[in-house]
């Protein structure tokens, strides 16, 4: 290790100092998500006078992760699980009072929060599967009393939709070719057809809200055209309105009206988040706005009179910064940053690029270089540099621009950093989407490995010093390239990674299973003979004698969508081949990581595993191993120092 000053895991990967901020509805509080004794929970503030916030929920373990007002804008709803085991209850807290009440007291049930309504401000619509394991029935919850009745019971639907008056409108039927039937109520109890979305489109079609007045659905649909779109269906005539498209892009984010319930923008991410304003209305407002800061605007929050709103910049090399805008007086007033901590340290810029692959898609990537090794700004570095190619998770998910404490982490310890967006992402339109059907470690493999040539081609980095690293669908990608790829990868990182595709589509959550049809068409029929051959021949299990490169990974025991024995297994047939495997095991976790503690600890190994195989530099795990609850199964021997820290 040389002298230079490292930038500490914490400030990097420790909880923000202040983060998921919003306004109350009636807009006399602001409340934000900051530590209370290292865990996440919800403080509120007067919205004039933010050196009055106290904190209103008391968890001590587990950070508080999703969160919003009620109507009554006296209530925080929050979700919390325990231990990661994905069984989320909903809990209102009372900012005044400080009482919390759990909304939906029943063990081993996942409840879902489906709609808030300022048509019933001291209600909120829950689904909960306490009467079948797989479906959702819906519920109207008083949070004053907790108070429970029954609005929908569910027949066998994937899900349903409710309009602004708690009316289910809409349900989702899955069929066995993958395509979703859209029934609505027939009037008399029962249910008729209202659309099908086709297999090719089930990714990209969905409802997406209700006008207030039950009258218009908006839609984002892609079916006739590649990309999804927003519409307007007036539900009545059935007649269709386009309101705003991306020819490269996706629907993906909606600006509501706070009362009436209907788009006002429609937010498109290709490459970067792109707005359109479709009211004429909030002209003024986007055009200041877009003048108050760098970085990508998002609009968070909004009274309901609309007279205030709370605003958000978001940058790849600084914190987010948030405002309180009056529209009124068209004046945006700075309120904090989410981590104070990191202005004015030496993070990296991330450079948006394009990667042709072999078969002519265009991958939207992201890469992330030291600071200081590009002194000609040109996003390439002056020499080649060790890579992490960093895949994400899903697959159906993306990545984004932005702050990424992965790459910034990366970067400081000497790393060229590569996120790559491989078939089957999402935002980019239905056929980039399904060319991933059945093509797990297939061509959505050679995406990554063509993003590889490209770096090695673009002088990024050489051929002997790429590492793999990802989490979910990631760790199994990194687990497929040190199978079906043995030589390509110098190491791999995994993070709750399936390892055989058949016991994970068999071992899925019991509310995933009606969607399981569509999981098959996406991945393979573990039903069938044929299927399960398949899936087999495409899972790393089956080609373990394959590895011949250093592998970390790391698994949370009470993980509900990839189990525990994904890892058990490869780490068992490793062992049994005599091949050498870290495998850390972390009692507390479910799908990745939610305590601070955790992920310090983890970055923490994997910093150190990269430093021994890609000759970066890493910071000396001090009190993160200690402080977490890390299990080593196997393996310590794999990471420098690891041993002895155990032993200490």
């Amino acid at each position: 290790m040389t002298a230079r000053t490292l930038i500490p895991r914490k400030v990097l990967f420790g909880n923000p100092t202040r983060a998921m901020a919003k306004l109350s509805p009636d807009g006399r509080y602001l409340s934000y998500a900051a530590p209370v004794e290292g865990v996440l929970n919800i403080w509120v503030a007067p919205s004039d006078d933010l050196s009055a916030a106290k904190p209103i929920t008391q968890e001590r373990v587990r950070n508080v992760r999703f969160y919003e007002w009620a109507y009554t804008s006296r209530h925080i709803l929050y979700m919390q699980d325990a231990n990661g085991d994905e069984n989320w209850h909903v809990l209102s807290t009372d900012v005044e009072s400080g009482e919390t009440r759990d909304l939906t007291p029943i063990t081993g049930v996942n409840a879902q929060l489906s709609n808030v309504s300022h048509l019933f401000p001291e209600e909120v619509l829950i689904g909960l599967n306490d009467r079948n394991e797989q479906l959702h029935d819906l519920h109207r919850v008083n949070i004053l009393t907790g108070e429970r009745a029954l609005v929908q019971e569910n027949p066998g639907f994937a899900g349903m939709l409710a309009d602004e008056s708690f009316a289910v409108r809409l349900a989702f039927l899955p069929n066995l070719d993958g395509s979703l039937s859209v029934q609505q109520p027939n009037g008399s109890g029962g249910w008729r057809e209202w659309a099908t979305i086709p297999h090719e489109d089930s990714q990209t079609t969905s409802p997406y809200a209700f006008s207030t007045d039950g009258n218009t659905l908006y839609l984002a649909d892609s079916r006739g055209r590649n990309t999804s779109a927003l519409f307007a269906v007036d539900m009545q005539s059935g007649a269709q309105t386009l309101l705003a498209e991306d020819a490269r892009a996706d629907l993906s984010k909606g600006l509501m009206h706070p009362t009436e319930n209907r788009p006002q923008a429609a937010g498109f991410y290709y490459d970067r988040l792109r707005w359109q304003v479709l009211d004429p209305d909030l002209a003024e407002d986007f055009a200041y706005l877009e003048t108050v800061s760098a970085g990508e605007l998002d609009i968070l929050s909004r009274t309901q009179d609309d007279s205030q709103w709370l605003v958000a910049y978001l940058l790849d090399d600084a914190p987010v910064r948030y405002y309180r805008y009056d529209r009124a007086t068209k004046q945006a007033h700075f309120l904090f940053t989410n981590r104070p901590e990191i202005e004015g340290l030496p993070l990296s810029k991330m450079h948006p690029v394009v990667i042709p692959t072999r078969d002519n898609l265009s991958l939207v990537s992201y890469l992330t270089l030291p600071n200081g090794s590009d002194s000609k700004h040109s996003g390439r570095p002056d020499s080649p540099l060790p890579m992490v190619l960093f895949v994400h998770g899903g697959p159906w998910a993306r990545d984004v621009w932005g702050y990424n404490p992965f790459h910034q982490l990366m970067a400081d310890r000497g790393y060229a950093v590569l996120s790559v967006n491989y078939r089957g992402s999402t935002g980019f339109g239905k056929a980039f989407i399904n060319a991933a059907d059945g093509e797990w470690a297939g061509k959505m493999h050679d995406d990554l490995l063509d993003a590889v040539e490209w770096a090695i081609g673009q002088g990024i980095t050489t051929r002997s010093q790429v590492a793999i690293m990802g989490g979910s669908y990631g760790g199994y990608a990194t687990l497929v390239g040190l199978t079906f790829t043995p030589e390509v990868f110098a190491c791999g990182v995994d993070i709750v990674g399936p390892s055989n595709l058949v016991t994970l589509l068999e071992s899925v959550p019991p509310y995933w299973r009606p969607m399981l049809n569509l999981m098959r068409k996406r991945i393979g029929d573990e039903s069938t003979p044929e299927g399960r051959a398949f899936l087999e021949s495409r899972s790393p299990l089956t080609r373990t004698e394959q590895i011949r490169r250093p592998l970390l990974i790391a698994q949370g025991a009470n993980d509900p969508r990839v189990k525990q024995a994904e890892s058990d297994q490869i780490v068992s047939a490793m062992q049994a081949k005599g091949i050498p495997v870290t495998y850390t095991l972390y009692p507390d976790e479910g799908h990745g990581f939610a305590r601070e503690v955790n992920w310090l600890s983890f970055m923490a190994l994997s910093e150190a595993f990269l430093a021994a195989h890609l000759e970066g530099e890493y910071e000396p795990f001090g009190d993160d191993l200690a402080n977490s609850s890390v299990q080593v199964i196997s393996g310590a021997e794999g990471v420098p120092g690891l041993r002895e820290a155990l032993s200490n």
